[in-house]
C-alpha cells in the first residue's frame, strides 16, 4: 500500500528553483531514502511532504490526505534538519509536554534510554550538545507512535558509536510496522537502512531503485586479492569467463572480472588444491553509484 505519494512536485524561492518536477511514491512498512548532496532539495521535499511548505505545483498525498490535514498530526512525526526548544526547558519536560500532544504516546522513558538520553533527563536544553539536542529531536519525532516518521538528516553531529545505536533504534521502528522516510547525504546510512532509495540532485531525482540496484549500475566489474598457496600460471583463471585480467605481484594476486566471479576462481583454484589466502573482494560502492549517477560526491 502506497502511504506518501509524490507527484510533480516543484517548488521556487524567487528565481530558485529547489525542487523541479520529483515525483516518488513510498509503500507501507518501508525505509524509504532520499539521498544527495546538500543543497540538492531533499529538505525542501520532505518540509513538501510534511506540509511545513506548500509546493508551486504539483499534488502529494500522505495517507491518502493532503499533508496540512489535521488529522496527519497524530499519524506523522517529523525529526527535522534543524528544530529549537526553550533553552530552560528540561529533557524531561519536553517529553513529557510532546507526550501530552498524543492519545496515545509512546513511552518516553524507554525512548530516552534508547537514545542516551535517561541521564540528561534534568539538563536544559540549552545546555545539551548538539548530538544531544539532535538525539532529543529524534525521540519528540517518535514520541507519538506515529504511523510515518520523516527524519531529516538523522545522525548528523552523532558520534560514530551513537550513529550506528540510533541505526538500531530506527529500524527496531521499522520492525513495528512504522514507516520510515530518512533524509540523509551518508552513504553508509542510506545503505545500512534503506529498502528503496529516490537520488536528488539539483532539485531533481535521477535515480529511483533499491541499494543495491543502484550499485548495479555504477560497476559490474570486481576485484579479489588473495595471497596463493602455490605457485601458478595467469592462464589457469584467464580461461574462466568471469575473468578479465589477472595480475601477479610478488605473493599477491589480484583478479578482475564481472558475474559470480568469487565462485568461478575460488572454485578453479580449489581443483588445483591452491588454498587463497587473505582473500578479500572489492565491489562497487553505493557512493560509486552516486559519483557515477551525479558526476560528483555527496559533499560536493
Amino acid at each position: 500500500m502506497t502511504v506518501i505519494e509524490v507527484s510533480n512536485l516543484t517548488k521556487r524561492y524567487g528565481d530558485t528553483v529547489a525542487v523541479r518536477d520529483v515525483s516518488l511514491a513510498v509503500e507501507d512498512g518501508e525505509i524509504f531514502g532520499i539521498l544527495g548532496p546538500n543543497g540538492a532539495g531533499k529538505t525542501t521535499t520532505v518540509e513538501c511532504v510534511a506540509g511545513l511548505r506548500t509546493p508551486d505545483s504539483g499534488k502529494i498525498t500522505v495517507l491518502g490526505r493532503a499533508p496540512r490535514d489535521p488529522s496527519l498530526r497524530a499519524e506523522v512525526g517529523v525529526q527535522l534538519q534543524e528544530s529549537q526548544l526553550q533553552e530552560k526547558l528540561t529533557v524531561r519536560e519536553a517529553l513529557e509536554l510532546y507526550s501530552a500532544f498524543y492519545p496515545q504516546p509512546a513511552d518516553w522513558r524507554q525512548l530516552a534510554a534508547d537514545l542516551g538520553l535517561d541521564e540528561k533527563l534534568r539538563t536544559a536544553y540549552g545546555k545539551l550538545s548538539g548530538g544531544q539536542k539532535q538525539r532529543l529531536s529524534i525521540a519528540l519525532a517518535l514520541i507519538g507512535n506515529p504511523r510515518i516518521a520523516i527524519l531529516d538528516e538523522l545522525t548528523t553531529g552523532l558520534d560514530p558509536q551513537a550513529r550506528r545505536d540510533t541505526w538500531d533504534l530506527i529500524e527496531s521502528v521499522r520492525d513495528r510496522g512504522v514507516t520510515v522516510v530518512l533524509v540523509t547525504h551518508f552513504m553508509a546510512e542510506a545503505e545500512r537502512l534503506c529498502d528503496r532509495l529516490a537520488v536528488i540532485d539539483k532539485g531533481s531525482v535521477i535515480a529511483l531503485d533499491t541499494p543495491g540496484g543502484l550499485v548495479a549500475r555504477a560497476e559490474t566489474t570486481q576485484t579479489i586479492r588473495f595471497r596463493p598457496s602455490a605457485p601458478f600460471d595467469d592462464a589457469l583463471l584467464m580461461r574462466l569467463p568471469e575473468v578479465r585480467e589477472v595480475r601477479q605481484a610478488g605473493s599477491r594476486v589480484e583478479v578482475v572480472g564481472t558475474g559470480n566471479l568469487l565462485h568461478a576462481v575460488s572454485s578453479t583454484l580449489a581443483v588445483h588444491q591452491i588454498v587463497a589466502n587473505d582473500l578479500r573482494l572489492e565491489q562497487a560502492s553505493l557512493d560509486d553509484a552516486f559519483v557515477r549517477l551525479t558526476g560528483h560526491g555527496t559533499e560536493e
